[in-house]
């Protein structure tokens, strides 16, 4: 059983890759791959691929290479583009890699449960730097530096049942105002964090968002947030918090939020803020957002 289980698996070390027309690498079903210390520059797709065809265990790791300039040659709104891509793959390890200049994500997990992303640096990426979408359980996004993108990290769709996840200590700075041509036009921009549902967020740095440090929410897709410790600056409104009908609960509390001339935390419906600052004395409350002590100039 040891002898098929090391023949199963396949390790990518050390190897240069440089102008290529499509993927680097690129597994169907890993089991346990290893893709570490390798450097691909001026790909026209993407450059490592994970990919099953149904969602599961997979556990591939993908630590300390150094990808730039991937392009999203053949089109689309994300499939291309990008440098990292885990899709239905369990269990997926991803870090300490240095990414810089891409037309969409840096890493991108699509319906990956349990995915780990730390420790990455990541600058110029066109859309979102860091992402975990669709039918996922559990991402942890830890220990990052994101300088430059669309929006920094976003933990997303939960009306596919995507929830659950830490997003700490990542310093996320000058985040671009809109994203790619051909991306969905209502497409959120210039925001650090974006999330959903049963999600902890903090201890972050957020610098110089055009739009909002933190988002919690898309209409009545919040559920369970937690928001606390973190430090906004530069940013159009500092946290803001989905206060449609049917929308769940998120705990704002014991955040750093200055230079916000739009309020520190306000209420939203979708992308669009819809209350006063409800850090201030006397604003209105809504019963599922909890505003505790949070540090406003």
């Amino acid at each position: 059983m040891r002898d098929l289980a090391q023949r199963r698996q396949r390790d990518l070390a050390r190897t240069d890759f440089r102008r290529c027309q499509r993927q680097h690498h690129q597994r169907h079903r890993g089991h346990g791959d290893r893709v570490v210390r390798c450097e691909g520059l001026d790909r026209l797709a993407q450059q490592i691929e994970i990919l099953r065809t149904s969602i599961g265990d997979d556990g591939t790791l993908v630590a300390d290479n150094r990808i730039e300039n991937i392009k999203a040659g053949p089109g689309g709104s994300g499939q291309y583009g990008n440098a990292i891509n885990a899709f239905r793959a369990g269990n997926a390890i991803i870090r300490g890699n240095r990414i810089r200049n891409c037309d969409y994500s840096a890493v991108r997990g699509n319906s990956a449960s349990n995915i780990q992303i730390t420790g990455n640096s990541v600058s110029d990426v066109r859309e979102v730097a860091l992402y975990s979408e669709f039918s996922f359980e559990g991402a942890v996004i830890t220990g990052n530096t994101v300088d430059g993108a669309a929006l920094g990290v976003s933990v997303c769709n939960f009306n596919e049942g995507g929830r659950i996840a830490v997003v700490q200590g990542n310093i996320i700075r000058n985040l671009l105002p809109k994203r790619p041509i051909g991306t969905a036009p209502d497409d959120d921009a210039g925001i650090g964090i974006y999330v959903e549902a049963d999600s902890s967020v903090t201890g972050n740095v957020i610098e110089n968002a055009p739009a909002f440090g933190i988002v919690a929410g898309w209409g009545k897709y919040l559920r369970d947030v937690a928001i606390t410790g973190n430090v906004i600056r530069k940013a159009f409104a500092g946290v803001g918090v989905s206060v449609v009908p049917g929308a769940g609960t998120a705990l704002v509390n014991n955040n750093m939020i200055s230079e916000t001339p739009r309020g520190a935390v306000v209420g939203l419906d979708h992308a669009r803020a819809i209350t006063t600052d409800l850090s201030v004395d006397g604003a209105q409350r809504y019963a599922q957002v909890v505003i505790g002590t949070n540090a406003v100039r």
